[in-house]
């Protein structure tokens, strides 16, 4: 195993990158988690998460320190950054945290959609608005975001030119909300790396 040692070039040139390289994905996509976390009001996963993502950071850039004639390592570096935004974000995609409005613009009565939504458990809000070309409905409806697939399949089923529009809230209290059996974040990475199987 002499080609593990730190003066061999195999270790300088291939395994050191390689680490710096991993550590940095590690580290990022915790870190965009974390302001994910943050975005959403969940001030307890946030300080967690800080914990182990600056000691994954120092540990990379302390290597980085003592190596600082390797390029490869600035290039390990700098793709691990990238690398680890694209999984922190894929990885909050996948585990689908928090709750969405749904804005929906229908330029025609649409009482088949609305049954279906409300027979889904969907709460809804309807107004008579004036649009662009007439009269027109506004459906709102506040949803956890796992949720915005049934209400989007539904929506296109009955009416599929309707104008949406999607937003994230910080915060809902009360109201109608599908009934779903809570999940812990480990259950959504569970399901997540089903996913990937």
């Amino acid at each position: 195993m002499e080609f593990l040692a730190s003066d061999t070039w195999v270790f300088t040139w291939i395994i050191l990158p390689a680490l710096i390289f991993f550590a940095r994905i590690l580290d990022q996509s915790i870190g965009t988690m974390r302001l994910i976390f943050l975005s959403k009001g969940m001030k307890h996963i946030a300080p967690f998460l800080g914990f182990f993502e600056v000691i994954i950071w120092l540990l990379a850039i302390g290597q980085i320190m003592q190596h600082l004639d390797n390029w490869l390592c600035y290039v390990a570096y700098g793709s691990g950054f990238a690398m680890g935004n694209f999984i922190g974000i894929t990885l909050e995609e996948r585990l689908s945290i928090g709750t969405s409005i749904i804005r929906v613009i229908l330029s025609s009565q649409s009482p088949e959609l609305i049954s279906a939504l409300k027979s889904q458990d969907f709460g809804l809000t309807i107004l008579d608005a004036d649009g662009a070309k007439g009269k027109v409905k506004i459906l709102f409806s506040i949803m956890r975001r796992k949720d915005i697939p049934i209400f989007l399949n539904t929506l296109h089923e009955y009416h599929p030119t309707a104008f949406y529009t999607i937003e994230d809230v910080k915060a809902a209290k009360e109201g109608v909300f599908k009934h779903v059996r809570q999940q812990s974040l480990f259950d959504g990475l569970g399901s997540i790396l089903k996913k990937g199987k």
